[in-house]
């Protein structure tokens, strides 16, 4: 009931903020995907997240996806990136049907070099055998050209704000990395 009265309360407190939007800007598709390796304290289980930036404005979704299977912290990291691959490759759809096509491969940014090298060197398949195929698609991904799989520091990672508690400061950070502003700074801006 504690955690629920603490979503309200944030919502009450920031039900004027929104995404902004400028005109003539480009419309480059690139991703962030974070896992919180074992964050829950109930079940021990891995909560992953992505974002996705669009030119000026951020389209944001936090997907959380949670392991029944002890998995290494590389291994929930390589679980997100294949969820964030499957929405980039929705993204790219959408986009080229609005007429925004996607020639290069969008990119996709990670925290984790481990991760990375699991979805570019097939060599380490016997390592990873114990994940479902299903995982493996961000492979295919790679290979097409449709995505780029590309390491981030910890500190520029966006989708971190989907996948764990975070100091007040670094969050209001990410926040606004993300492109989630106040209406209050809109005012004047808007025109017809």
């Amino acid at each position: 009931m504690g955690t629920a009265k603490r979503v309200l309360r944030y919502i009450r407190g920031t039900i004027s903020y929104g995404i902004a939007y400028e005109k003539g800007k480009g419309a480059v598709l690139i991703g962030y995907c974070d896992s919180d390796w074992s964050g829950s304290k109930d079940d021990m289980r891995s909560t992953s997240g992505y974002a996705f930036n669009l030119g000026s404005g951020v389209f944001s979704w936090a997907s959380i996806k949670q392991s029944n299977v002890a998995l290494l912290t590389a291994e929930a990291e390589y679980m997100s990136a294949t969820e964030a691959t499957a929405q980039a490759m929705w993204l790219r759809f959408v986009l080229s049907d609005f007429g925004e096509e996607q020639v290069e491969p969008t990119q996709l940014l990670c925290d984790n070099t481990s991760a990375i090298a699991i979805s570019k060197n097939p060599v380490h398949h016997h390592k990873t055998r114990h994940i479902n195929r299903r995982f493996h698609f961000v492979r295919d991904a790679l290979q097409n050209g449709e995505i780029d799989l590309l390491y981030c520091k910890t500190e520029e990672q966006l989708a971190d704000i989907f996948t764990k508690s975070l100091a007040r400061d670094r969050f209001e950070y990410l926040r606004k990395a993300l492109g989630i502003i106040s209406a209050q700074h809109l005012e004047g801006s808007v025109g017809v």
